[in-house]
């Protein structure tokens, strides 16, 4: 996957919201939501951005598509900075990328049978008439296992399972390329998430998606990503593929995360890695490495450099002053 072509390229993202006080309001400290992320999504692979609570990982995702305004840094689309484009040129792009709510329900009207919340972004861009609009509807419902009938209903009338089915056509139905996927399993039973994933892989295969998937159980991540990058507190620690991070994680975060997974067979035993303390707040982030308050290798010089995101060994990057340990 890494020798298919960039084609969205993320460098030193930065999304930071103001926190009003004072008498007469005025900002008076900034949330680092987002702090310098960089990274590249290829052609047709997934890659699966994972992390704490918290962390930062859906605001990557909405303002990747500027679904929140960034405070800097660029994101390109095949080379083109999406935050310069205006007008006719950005609703253009809308149409390559679209995202996949974590809440299905609350991203749905609730006054709209559902073929016509699907129908509402063809209508919007102005692609085909009524008749054609209605029946790529029905063609993006028959790709998620939905019916025809299924049009005409609403939101209320259906499982949890068939809404995020039906926020998926609603992604579809504009044929992107690129698609967010954030969090749309995780409030499904286990047995429903199986099958929303295996539709995902289905429909990269056979549309030649690219995806970015974000997530916090790092199962689901094994399951469907082709590389990970790992987030804390609004910073990329980790970056590598699906194999070398399950196999061999180079951050003490990372290794804490995967040692967290429960094992499927309850003879064998995992060595828990727990952390001290709790996250720090994105207010007033640590100095140095935002992770040495929790870390178990911290040194003196965590507390006061900030470690740069380089790369180890052929496509593995990774944020720690001692990572080599771990080689």
């Amino acid at each position: 996957m890494m020798t298919a072509k960039p084609l969205i390229e993320v460098q030193d993202l930065v999304k930071y919201y103001p926190v009003q006080g004072g008498i007469i309001p005025h900002t008076v400290a900034e949330v680092q939501a987002v702090d310098g992320v960089s990274f590249t999504v290829y052609e047709g692979e997934t890659l699966g951005l994972v992390g704490e609570s918290g962390c930062g990982k859906t605001t990557v995702g909405r303002t990747m598509l500027r679904l929140e305004t960034p405070t800097g840094g660029e994101v390109r689309f095949e080379g083109a900075n999406i935050f310069d484009l205006k007008g006719p040129a950005l609703k253009a792009l809308r149409r390559e990328m679209q995202i996949v709510f974590q809440d299905p329900f609350a991203s749905l009207d609730p006054r709209l049978p559902i073929g016509e919340s699907i129908g509402e972004g063809l209508a919007i861009h102005g692609m085909g008439n009524g008749r054609e609009r209605y029946e790529r509807v029905i063609e993006a419902l028959s790709r998620v296992g939905l019916e025809r009938y299924h049009a005409t209903r609403y939101p209320h009338e259906f499982s949890g399972g068939q809404r995020q089915r039906i926020g998926i056509a609603r992604a579809l139905v504009m044929n992107p390329r690129f698609i967010v996927l954030d969090e749309p399993v995780s409030a499904l039973d286990v047995s429903i998430q199986a099958e929303v994933l295996n539709i995902l892989k289905d429909l990269q295969r056979n549309m030649g998606l690219t995806y970015l998937f974000v997530a916090h159980n790092l199962a689901v991540v094994e399951h469907i990503s082709d590389r990970v990058a790992v987030m804390y507190l609004g910073k990329i620690v980790e970056v590598t593929t699906r194999a070398a991070l399950f196999r061999k994680p180079l951050h003490p975060y990372t290794q804490a995360l995967l040692s967290a997974i429960p094992m499927p067979d309850p003879t064998l035993k995992r060595d828990r890695v727990i952390l001290k303390g709790d996250v720090p707040s994105p207010l007033n982030p640590p100095k140095g490495c935002r992770f040495h308050p929790r870390c178990p290798i911290a040194e003196e010089r965590c507390s006061v450099e900030e470690p740069a995101l380089r790369e180890l060994e052929s496509g593995h990057q990774v944020a720690c002053h001692f990572a080599e340990r771990f080689l």
